[in-house]
């Protein structure tokens, strides 16, 4: 491979079992550049993923408790934000009515695209899919480090606009027309727009070529004996993520391109009989509501290509901590194959306000109250797996089972959003803030934090510090039910989204005011405890307690490799696979645990009948793929 990539790490001997010598040993060096920022190894590119993440959630909550201040002290002098905000804190030291809408906008799409998706499936999907099945590295190294560029690019290019003199975008992280196919409509319309824009189709571009990554890797690069039926429930859900992404990303970018050309060049693909102060623009025979059916149709399947991720992660270390078999491994597996193919059905229940016909409207929440069924076997999945186990209690498990509880409590409101009926009085109300907020912004965010604190040994060499991750998990915990839960009777109740102050009226200030004050001290203490996870991140860094090959005594193949792996991962031969990865507390096992890579002819004692019959087949299984360049010994 490129630039030495399979030389032995340092510590490593210089040859593998039975003799087979290291190639590349005596290469030069990768350079630093080549190394750590160019680099073409999975690994590196998943930590470049998870690093630029955590910088953009920090920016984008930052964004959160600024407008949350806003809401919850509407009189409240923001003069101490000025040396940040500049110009956007006016004379009075209020906030700009126009930059609070930015400021949901951006924090909204950077919450979504660049840290629930790219920092979530982007980090653990380069980092898990060649470990956990047995290959070198991603089927393409070069595209894996393109895909990552253009999503740091498309990151630059969105932070950009915070910069222009007009403002970032103001039209909502959904961009509906015409608010954002006008640029004369509001100021953060103009050139903040066309960099959004910009930026989500570079973003896009990242997402295509990581998914066509992550599916050829998948299907043509598994190890010896990792039959489908083999794979872990993690490598699963990121198989499903990128068939996701590859489908329904496409439609929005067409949707980003046909409102660059409403805005740039004059046509009307979503602008008709649109009037600005008494004047008629020509656009005539557009819709904008084609923009909408376009933008949910990858809407929908986003919130399971952010959810999807955080329910495999969540598989594995429940599994792991809870020292059980997962309970219905194939049930898991049909459910998440369930919850793709239906959220392409589903999309326009976010459209029922938007005047559609009644009957087809009844289809679509048919179709999402469905979908509710493989997302309770999941659920019951995970509490049966729970059940009686043998559970440790590491932050990741907390995490895992926040994730659970998230999950449950936010997809309970959304059957009630998914009736019709119900969601023409609720829509535009505080009650869909909170339902998608727990359903899929804290739920996937827990299966972030949950897969850093797992991986982080795999992923530095070190531990983090336990102590702190309980601190940071109930605080965390804790804080964002105390922000949501009364979200929703403030919803019910008929507060409305996206109002900069609810001061106008004495019965929107007398029935809100003391609730939105509460939720805004509790979304400050949440979020200083992310500080928390911050330090201890650095600092298990540099003086973190080094890690064992295998802490959590999981029977992964990732576990299998060096501590700190090189650039292809295994330095003698790649590990045959004679089992599946969830063989935990077996009766009559030396262990609580037996590694995939472990035969059945050494585990006697306890194997089950059907077990004992597949010994024949070990020889046929280490005889496979050795032709296969990939896959040979380096």
């Amino acid at each position: 491979m490129r630039d030495g990539s399979f030389a032995t790490p340092p510590d490593l001997p210089d040859s593998a079992e039975g003799g087979t010598q290291v190639a590349h040993q005596h290469h030069e060096p990768p350079s630093f550049l080549s190394r750590y920022i160019f680099s073409e190894d999975h690994k590196t590119i998943a930590r470049q993923y998870l690093i630029t993440g955590i910088l953009w959630a920090v920016v984008g909550l930052s964004m959160s408790v600024i407008f949350r201040l806003q809401l919850g002290f509407p009189t409240m002098k923001l003069g101490f934000l000025s040396p940040i905000l500049g110009k956007w804190v006016g004379e009075n030291g209020q906030l700009d009515p126009e930059f609070y809408l930015a400021l949901v906008t951006m924090h909204g799409t950077i919450m979504v695209f660049f840290v629930l998706t790219a920092g979530l499936s982007g980090t653990f999907s380069n980092f898990l899919i060649p470990l956990q099945i047995g290959a070198r590295d991603m089927a393409s190294g070069f595209l894996n480090m393109l895909s990552y560029w253009f999503f740091f690019l498309a990151s630059v290019v969105m932070f950009s606009s915070l910069f222009v003199e007009t403002g970032p975008s103001a039209g909502g992280w959904v961009m509906y027309p015409p608010l954002s196919a006008l640029p004369e409509a509001i100021p953060g319309s103009r050139l903040g727009t066309s960099l959004w824009l910009g930026s989500m189709a570079l973003f896009i571009i990242s997402q295509l070529l990581g998914g066509i990554n992550y599916i050829t890797t998948v299907i043509n690069l598994r190890t010896r004996g990792m039959s489908f039926s083999k794979l872990p429930l993690t490598i699963w859900a990121f198989f499903l993520t990128a068939i996701l992404g590859l489908i329904s990303f496409p439609v929005l970018l067409s949707a980003v391109l046909l409102l660059i050309f409403d805005r740039s060049f004059g046509t009307s693909f979503y602008l008709s009989e649109i009037y600005i102060k008494g004047e008629a623009l020509p656009n005539v025979g557009g819709s904008p509501i084609l923009f909408q059916h376009l933008f949910w149709f990858l809407g929908h399947p986003e919130v399971y290509i952010v959810l999807l991720p955080a329910l495999g992660i969540s598989s594995e270390i429940i599994a792991t901590n809870a020292r059980k078999p997962i309970f219905g491994y194939r049930a898991m597996i049909a459910s998440m194959i369930g919850i793709a193919f239906l959220s392409f059905g589903v999309w326009a229940h976010h459209m029922f306000v938007s005047g559609m016909n009644p009957f087809l409207g009844s289809i679509f929440m048919f179709l999402t109250l469905i979908i509710a069924v493989p997302s309770a076997v999941k659920a019951f999945n995970y509490i049966t797996t729970l059940w009686r186990g043998n559970i440790r209690f590491t932050p990741a498990m907390l995490f895992c089972i926040g994730f659970v509880s998230f999950f449950i409590s936010g997809g309970l409101t959304g059957i009630i959003l998914g009736n019709s009926a119900l969601d023409i009085q609720l829509h535009d109300t505080y009650f869909v803030v909170a339902h998608f907020h727990l359903v899929m912004g804290a739920a996937s965010a827990f299966g972030l934090l949950a897969g850093t604190y797992h991986w982080f040994p795999k992923m530095f060499g070190r531990m983090m510090d336990e102590r702190l991750g309980y601190v940071h998990f109930w605080l965390t915990f804790v804080g964002i039910y105390l922000v949501f839960f009364p979200m929703h009777y403030l919803g019910i109740a008929g507060f409305p989204r996206r109002y900069y102050a609810f001061t106008s009226y004495d019965f929107t200030k007398n029935v809100f005011g003391d609730m939105n004050s509460f939720i805004t001290i509790a979304a400050v203490v949440t979020f200083a405890a992310q500080w928390i996870f911050v330090y201890n991140f650095i600092n298990s860094l540099i003086r973190g307690r080094r890690a064992t090959q295998n802490p959590w005594h999981s029977n992964t193949l990732e576990w299998t490799t060096p501590i700190r792996p090189g650039h292809g991962n295994w330095p003698g031969e790649l590990p045959a696979v004679y089992r599946w990865p969830y063989d935990y507390s077996k009766p009559g096992a030396d262990e609580d645990y037996i590694p995939q890579n472990i035969p059945y002819s050494q585990t006697l004692s306890s194997n089950l009948p059907h077990e004992t019959e597949q010994i024949p087949t070990e020889t046929a299984i280490e005889a496979q793929n050795l032709n296969d360049q990939f896959k040979q010994p380096h």
